[in-house]
């Protein structure tokens, strides 16, 4: 927004203030004319319609507010009252609950409910709300500050805010999990899981603070752990629902899905049409391969919330599952409803665009899949810079002279099997091949690697702070070998008593040079594809986290230009360290791909590697179900259906990696 548009609205504020309603309107309609998606006009615009009687304009007003910002507090909670004077106490319930969700801290809208529900004769409910709204009455007038400037996507204010609060009470239990939820959502996971952890230790009883604890371990990817607290929590209520589900989902991540699912089905004998539920259970019998079963809990989450995009996701992402001509129109009708939330509307966009894919209307499907990632870009603090100037970074710390100067660090195990790459460049088929080996079993994306880059990053020597990968120049052999160590032990918990495990961490190619100084007899194995069809496969792709640069068509290029030039680097510095395998190759010559994978590993030939299909295990990426089957070359050149809508990425690519062939059919 520019200063003159705030100093506009400032002035208008005030004619609010004064109740002047057909003077702000007015001047509101002006500023509107000039900047029609102004969130903040639009607010004001819907207030003076309301003040003014004009209650559908007002609605109409809201409803194009919630189509730019759907969880826009406030924007819910000014509905409401808009269908509170239009006496729809019903519907004015729904806005309120909206509001409160999207920004708990709207004391106003908490009242509401509580009268509303009253009215409705619904004083059953009260008790829920009224505790809320004591929970929020009770919190420090700077700490209210920040629950409202998270709910607005403030993050950086309402750090500063809540920092400042922190300074003069510093043991405050909920000023340390709202700081943690705001490092969560900047994506400083570790020191999020350090408050957690620290207010869990003051407030032990704190169950919102044992639960986000939880969940900062889950997103740090450490399950085990993860799992002791939930198994902690569920002790000390085990007829609790919630505390199950979560147990549940915490099993489910230490691979004990047969337990998640006996979670999730007593679960469900007590709340048949519990949604989260329904979905989760789906999660767990996708990724056992029980398809049939997975498709059916996440129609039945559908039936029990139309509005429930995540369960329409999840059937899109099993990659096999094809849409109905009534599947699809609905999914339209939903997202034509200003009242669907952010996520909803980023899921149906990924589901419509596989829908209409399958149908062959590739026109319609780039629109949505475009739809989707426009949202998810919207709200990614990723810049393809930093990112270039972070491999850069590699390439000029790990040189050969590094190594050559420590010859026989790290731990000498030779266990371990990193499978590197970008995602979907095909590297839960290596996974699932090697895996399929008697001596070798296949574990999870694991984050050690990852996790260790943060820590050094973060270390200092003595009062120096070198960073990462700066600091690898100043460590000793005995660092590298106790690093390595440390990740053999950390990582002894996902396997199965094989001699040989895979980590298919993709982003470990960034750190290629670390794993070798503390891993040397370690195997690294590059999953290779075809650069358009890897580029536009993410792209089209929702992950979960962590690959921010899918969003967009030239990030991703850019992503992928960086990744190539990287590796070029640890074959320069490192030859014979890494075995690149094309993706192409390994369809077009499976035995043979298959058997130079396996030399390179030091393990004999084994004829189940090439009846990979067949081999009963757990899959989590968005392959599993593609893994499942006998490779095909259905994936290879989908891109060119999309030709017409691609040209950012082939020129940003460049013609050596996109190719200089004219796009066809």
């Amino acid at each position: 927004m520019s200063k003159e548009s705030a100093k506009q609205l400032a002035d208008i504020q005030q004619l609010l203030v004064a109740q002047n309603f057909s003077a702000a309107s007015a001047q509101l309609q002006t500023l509107l004319n000039d900047e029609p998606d102004n969130v903040e006009a639009l607010y004001m615009q819907a207030v003076c319609c309301r003040y003014q009687q004009q209650y559908e304009q007002a609605l109409t007003t809201l409803g194009r507010l919630k189509e730019l910002h759907p969880e826009h507090g406030r924007a819910h909670q000014e509905e409401g009252y808009t269908l509170r004077a239009m006496n729809k106490p019903e519907l004015a319930l729904r806005a309120f609950d909206r509001a409160c969700f999207y920004n708990p801290a709207l004391a106003p809208s908490f009242r509401a409910r509580m009268e509303l529900l009253q009215h409705l004769g619904r004083s059953d409910q009260i008790a829920q709300v009224q505790a809320q709204l004591q929970h929020l009455q009770a919190l420090p007038k700077p700490l209210l500050a920040v629950v409202d400037l998270i709910s607005q996507g403030k993050l950086i204010k309402a750090e500063e805010i809540c920092r400042q609060f922190l300074l003069k009470v510093p043991d405050h239990v909920e000023g340390m999990r709202l700081l943690a939820e705001i490092g969560t959502k900047l994506g400083v996971l570790s020191d999020a899981e350090f408050l957690l952890e620290s207010a869990a230790e003051f407030a032990p009883d704190n169950v919102r603070v044992r639960i986000d604890y939880i969940q900062a371990l889950r997103k740090r990817q450490n399950y085990s752990k993860a799992l002791t607290e939930a198994e902690k929590l569920l002790a000390t209520a085990p007829d609790n629902l919630q505390f199950q589900s979560i147990f549940a989902i915490e099993c489910m991540q230490t691979g004990d899905f047969d337990k998640a699912l006996e979670v999730f089905n007593n679960i469900l004998v007590r709340l048949p049409n519990d949604v989260a539920t329904l979905t989760s259970k789906g999660h767990a019998l996708k990724t056992s391969g029980e398809t049939t079963q997975a498709i059916a809990a996440y129609h039945q989450a559908i039936t029990a919330n139309a509005y429930h995009g995540e369960a329409y996701y999840s059937l899109a992402n099993l990659k096999t599952y094809t849409f109905t001509a009534d599947e699809v129109a609905q999914m339209k009708r939903l997202l034509n409803d200003s009242n669907l939330s952010f996520m909803d509307r980023v899921y149906l966009s990924y589901a419509l665009g596989k829908a209409f894919e399958d149908d062959k209307n590739y026109s319609e499907s780039f629109t949505f899949y475009s739809k989707g990632n426009s949202l998810k870009k919207a709200q990614s603090r990723y810049r393809a810079e930093r990112m270039s100037e972070e491999l850069q970074a590699q390439n000029t710390v790990c040189t050969a002279e590094l190594f050559d100067r420590f010859p026989n660090s790290g731990c000498l195990a030779p266990d371990p099997i990193f499978i590197v790459g970008l995602p979907r460049a095909g590297s839960t088929l290596l996974e699932q091949i090697l895996s399929s080996h008697s001596q070798v079993d296949g574990t999870l994306e694991l984050p050690n690697i990852l996790a260790l880059s943060q820590k050094l990053r973060q270390q200092t020597i003595g009062d120096a702070k070198p960073g990462y990968p700066a600091i690898l120049n100043e460590l000793s052999a005995e660092d590298f070998t106790a690093f390595g160590e440390e990740f053999i032990r950390d990582t002894r918990i996902h396997r199965q008593g094989a001699p040989f495990f895979i980590d298919k961490m993709p982003n470990n190619f960034r750190h290629i040079g670390l794993i070798k100084l503390i891993l040397p007899n370690a195997k690294v194995i590059d999953a290779r594809r075809n650069a358009m069809d890897c580029c536009f496969s993410g792209y089209k792709q929702l992950f979960a986290e962590g690959q921010e640069f899918s969003y967009s068509l030239t990030d991703i290029a850019d992503y992928y230009r960086d990744y190539v030039s990287l590796m070029e680097h640890w074959q320069k510095v490192l030859p014979g360290f890494v075995l690149q395998v094309n993706n192409e190759d390994v369809i077009d010559d499976l035995e043979g791909q298959v058997r130079r994978m396996l030399d390179f590993c030091g393990l004999p030939f084994e004829e189940a590697c090439l009846n990979f299909h067949q081999t009963k295990r757990n899959v989590r990426t968005p392959s599993a179900e593609q893994v499942r089957r006998p490779v095909s070359r259905a994936g290879v050149g989908q891109w060119r259906h999309y030709a017409d809508y691609l040209e950012p990425l082939r020129e940003r690519l460049g013609p050596q990696l996109a190719g200089s062939d004219t796009p066809s059919e």
